[in-house]
């Protein structure tokens, strides 16, 4: 067998392969982007007491979320698709032309407000999603995941032991001051609205929640306060 005929053969199978990938890539893809979406709205509606599953989650969604809209850093309206937005894209941008996403949600004549957050771990990038109750400062449920943090330390933010702390947590002091929750290395004191208690052995991820947590929600703070005036 020449080497010719090798380097002809090994040729046309690297480009077969390289055509089968990239058509199962585009055939995959709508169905992934469906999928991505649809863990979305789970997440979503996880911060306000809905557990969907993939089959619900749409419907449920399209139930419970009653507005979707996009807001600037003064707290404005804009033009937008809330669902659409990448909070990623947008913490690069300066804070004057950032799209800030905002979901309403009526679940039993209760209004809730949901925001999304991201921010940075150990390893990788991490996320999440807090709701809010009417008075805009007390925090109904959050959902946060992450992307490579290490299994049974940093990856604990997103069990709901970690979650469940910030229930009931305050982002604004009786003054109105902003003071959003903080995860505190060796416990936080039991009635202090403003900590919750670190992950052991997870410290920079923790510090990473608490930086997450106080950069994602001042950009909304001007919302925040606008609605109290109404």
């Amino acid at each position: 067998m020449s080497n010719r005929y090798i380097f002809i053969y090994a040729s046309v199978m690297v480009i077969v392969v390289a055509l089968v990938l990239s058509t199962a890539a585009t055939l995959l893809r709508p169905l992934q982007e469906r999928n991505m979406r649809i863990e979305k709205m789970q997440n979503i509606l996880s911060t306000i007491g809905i557990d969907a599953s993939k089959a619900e989650a749409i419907e449920l969604f399209e139930q419970y979320i009653t507005v979707a809209k996009v807001l600037n850093h003064l707290g404005e309206e804009i033009e937008g698709d809330a669902f659409e937005v990448d909070l990623q894209d947008e913490n690069r941008k300066p804070v004057e032309e950032r799209q800030l996403p905002l979901f309403l949600a009526e679940v039993e004549g209760e209004s809730f407000y949901i925001v999304p957050v991201r921010g940075n771990g150990l390893w990788g990038a991490i996320w999440g999603y807090l709701s809010f109750y009417e008075d805009m400062t007390t925090i109904a449920g959050v959902n946060f995941d992450h992307a490579s943090e290490t299994p049974g330390l940093g990856a604990e933010i997103a069990d709901p032991p970690f979650e469940n702390q910030f229930k009931g947590k305050k982002i604004f002091d009786q003054q109105g001051n902003f003071k959003p929750v903080t995860v505190v290395r060796g416990g936080a004191p039991a009635d202090d609205p403003h900590a919750v208690d670190a992950i052991s052995g997870g410290t920079i991820t923790s510090n990473g929640v608490t930086a997450m947590m106080r950069n994602g929600l001042e950009v909304y703070k001007p919302y925040f306060k606008n609605q109290k005036e109404l």
